[in-house]
């Protein structure tokens, strides 16, 4: 008898469940939904234009007029901080959908056909995860060049080998299941088999998965901009905001801090919501 495989009901019944059974998700959620809603209405949000610079008004505190401070060129922070936000957002989720979308089909690809290529894909999925999650970003962005464009292509290749991992395992039972042996019988080719029978039945894992990998990506993306492999400059990225407050960490601690806590509320919030749904996929919890 083949083994089973459990997945998450991401059904709304299921969600709620999954939710239900640990408050701090709906923390996650709350400070996530904040956080894109802020992405979203920047324009109306930003109390100035983040690109508006000032010198007269360079490295002010945080006051009435400039609610989190100016930087060296006189800008907003707050204004900067809220744009930042759309080019996090943006670049992590776009991302992780590309090594998603990517790391998923070679999974199953290679799951279902099983033998020497099999053995060959993971060894190429191996040689990459031998690489720390940053070093690979660093070694890509930097053969590439500094642009939106390739650090969007920089992070998703860093994620490729761990979705293409989550969609192996299940992947390889599912083909020995009773509903495939059935398809098969009736005449199913490959593609059918895996689109129609097995990629329904563990998309839900990977799912899960991406929830806690997008933390990683934005992670990703603010360490790239900090050491100026990120999108360039004017453009405001929290990464290349904590690059400028460590410069003037001794004169204006508010231009490190203030982006810092905006990664760490952000990344709070996406461990949050996949732990919660990571814990309704295990039986063990439920």
């Amino acid at each position: 008898m083949s083994a089973a495989v459990t997945t998450v009901d991401m059904r709304p019944g299921g969600l709620w469940l999954a939710f239900s059974q640990n408050k701090l998700a709906w923390v996650g959620l709350v400070l996530l939904s904040l956080i894109i809603l802020m992405a979203i209405f920047a324009p109306w949000l930003a109390p100035r234009d983040p690109l508006e610079q000032d010198i007269v008004a360079r490295l002010q505190p945080p006051s009435a007029d400039y609610w989190l401070g100016t930087d060296s060129y006189g800008r907003d922070v707050l204004s900067r901080l809220i744009y930042g936000a759309r080019i996090s957002l943006f670049v992590g989720f776009l991302a992780i959908l590309i090594a998603m979308l990517v790391g998923t089909t070679i999974g199953v690809i290679s799951g279902y056909i099983g033998g020497l290529f099999d053995q060959i894909v993971m060894g190429v999925l191996d040689v990459l995860l031998a690489f720390p999650t940053l070093l690979l970003g660093l070694m890509i962005a930097a053969m590439l060049g500094a642009s939106l464009e390739n650090l969007i292509i920089a992070i998703a290749v860093t994620e490729i080998a761990p979705f293409a991992r989550v969609a192996r395992a299940p992947t390889i039972t599912l083909r020995q299941r009773d509903f495939v042996e059935a398809s098969r019988s009736y005449g199913c080719g490959p593609f059918r088999i895996m689109s129609r029978h097995i990629l329904p039945n563990m998309l839900s894992d990977v799912v899960v998965m991406s929830s806690l990998w997008l933390a990683s990506a934005i992670r990703t993306e603010a360490s790239l901009s900090f050491i100026g492999l990120g999108v360039p400059p004017p453009a405001p990225t929290w990464g290349g905001m904590i690059r400028e407050g460590f410069e003037n960490i001794l004169d204006a601690w508010w231009l490190a801090v203030f982006p810092s806590l905006a990664i760490l509320l952000t990344v709070l919030a996406l461990n949050l919501l996949g732990d919660a749904l990571r814990d309704a996929s295990d039986p063990r919890t439920r």
